[in-house]
């Protein structure tokens, strides 16, 4: 529960300035500590007066289409803060060219205004270019002219910014943002030559996190042309006959559920058997192939506790998690070895649901955060070859389907084990596998710099800010 600071009681002159509302949002102690402490600044600017403009798409209708011929792909409020754009969901270019703001433009700061969510920030990514973007997702155009846009970014999503946004939040079940209740928000504004480099760090930031998205797409493109399996790179999943009316003749033990046979998964099988494969179980006998520990979690402040990410967050640009109070025995079992692939474990199987999606834990990832017992933990245990290889098929759309096939259970479905380990991987030669995997690592590298790089830009801001309103 969130209190006001009985030190700083509610004023007259506050309810005037929120127009009089009643609901406690704008009057929270963080926000108004925040709006307080700005005013020590020198020279503060109004965020509508730093923006050529604070605005949502509107409602709209949404036609769908899986034809990338005829669709542009469509952000959602949370897919916003996505780390990998390769999956999204398309809606027409008919639905798109009839709301001239549905388009977004790179540089621009995002800030999601409805749902539980509401006043998570980000920025809108070099790949984003052209992309659709929801209702529910406010557009801070930056005025060029009047401040460095990574530098009205790394304000908004500063604790400065971040708290004055969400202390504008109303609403019970689900939670709104207007832009009228940020427009006023005070953006401090700090030596020219500061405002500069912090905005050059988050340039710097976007282009790697672009280098990001194309190196994985290209490890996993160039994995499926060297087995010889091009024309499964551009897979239309929803392009081929249902699985409907269907018979089987060899079924086993293993499993009697119908869409654990899904023709067109054994007809990708097929096209499997006429290149030279190993199956999952084989390349990871020595490794691991098993769903992650459970350990007991304490909520706890994030001076006592550690990071943990679950099957939503580890997917994100940069997750967020809750913090939890280990043992060292807990600790211990929650931690996982660098280079593993975490794949979801649980969920409904709709469309947009994560459950088998992969991600790749290497790097800084490794060390920040421990993660939920929601996944299967796959890596390699023979040298020959490495899991990051194992990763680019594994993030595949081609993977993705096999593995969504291999599911049991009615609501929420989990992963069947005993089929996962019958994947096939290809193989191909040990020359490709070495040059997919280090593809793959350097799109990571590059990942890690680019977390880096906006932790420098929120680091110098701060350090910035507040020596201004001494």
């Amino acid at each position: 529960m969130k209190l006001a600071d009985l030190d700083n009681p509610v004023r007259a002159s506050w309810l005037a300035d929120q127009s009089f509302r009643l609901d406690p949002g704008p009057y929270i102690s963080d926000s108004y500590a925040a709006r307080m402490f700005l005013k020590r600044m020198p020279r503060t600017d109004p965020l509508g007066e730093v923006t050529e403009g604070i605005f949502n798409a509107g409602r709209f209708k949404r036609h769908w289409t899986t034809d990338p011929e005829h669709g542009v792909p469509f952000l959602s409020s949370a897919d916003i803060f996505q780390s990998d754009l390769s999956s999204l969901a398309m809606i027409t270019k008919k639905s798109f060219r009839a709301n001239a703001n549905l388009a977004l433009e790179p540089g621009w700061t995002l800030i999601t205004c409805s749902g539980m969510n509401a006043g998570r920030v980000t920025y809108a990514r070099l790949d984003m270019d052209g992309y659709a973007c929801s209702q529910h997702v406010l557009r801070a155009v930056p005025d060029l002219e009047k401040i460095p846009a990574g530098y009205l970014y790394a304000f908004l999503a500063s604790p400065f910014g971040i708290s004055m946004i969400k202390g504008g939040i109303y609403g019970t079940s689900v939670k709104h943002i207007e832009a009228s209740h940020i427009k006023d928000l005070p953006v401090p504004r700090i030596d020219a030559n500061v405002e500069q480099r912090i905005d050059s760090l988050i340039r710097e930031a976007m282009v790697l996190r672009a280098q990001f998205q194309t190196g994985i797409v290209g490890a996993t493109d160039d994995l499926l042309k060297s087995a010889g399996l091009a024309e499964l790179i551009d897979l239309n999943w929803d392009s081929q006959p249902r699985d409907l009316g269907f018979k089987v003749t060899d079924i086993n033990s293993s499993t009697l559920r119908a869409s654990n046979y899904s023709p067109r998964v054994f007809r990708i099988l097929e096209m499997f058997r006429s290149i030279p494969c190993r199956s999952l179980d084989d390349i990871c006998k020595n490794g691991s192939l098993g769903r992650s520990n459970r350990f007991k979690r304490i909520d706890a402040k994030p001076e006592h506790g550690v990071r943990m990410v679950g099957q939503r967050e580890v997917f994100w640009q940069r997750p967020e998690g809750k913090w939890s109070a280990l043992s060292a025995r807990d600790y211990a079992m929650a931690k996982i070895e660098s280079d593993t692939i975490l794949t979801a474990l649980i969920g409904m199987p709709g469309e947009v649901n994560l459950i088998c999606r992969s991600a790749f834990i290497t790097g800084n990832w490794m060390d920040k955060f421990v993660y939920s017992e929601n996944f299967m933990q796959i890596s390699s245990g023979d040298d020959d070859f490495p899991t990051a290889y194992l990763f680019a098929f594994m993030r595949s759309e081609v993977a993705f389907r096999i593995v969504r096939s291999m599911c049991h259970g009615t609501g929420q479905q989990v992963i069947n084990r005993h089929l996962l380990r019958t994947l096939p991987v290809p193989e191909c030669t040990s020359e490709d596998r070495e040059r997919i995997a280090e593809t793959v690592r350097l799109a990571y590298r590059w990942r890690d710099e680019a977390d880096m790089k906006e932790d420098q830009a929120l680091a110098l801001l701060n350090q910035a800010v507040r020596e201004a309103a001494r």
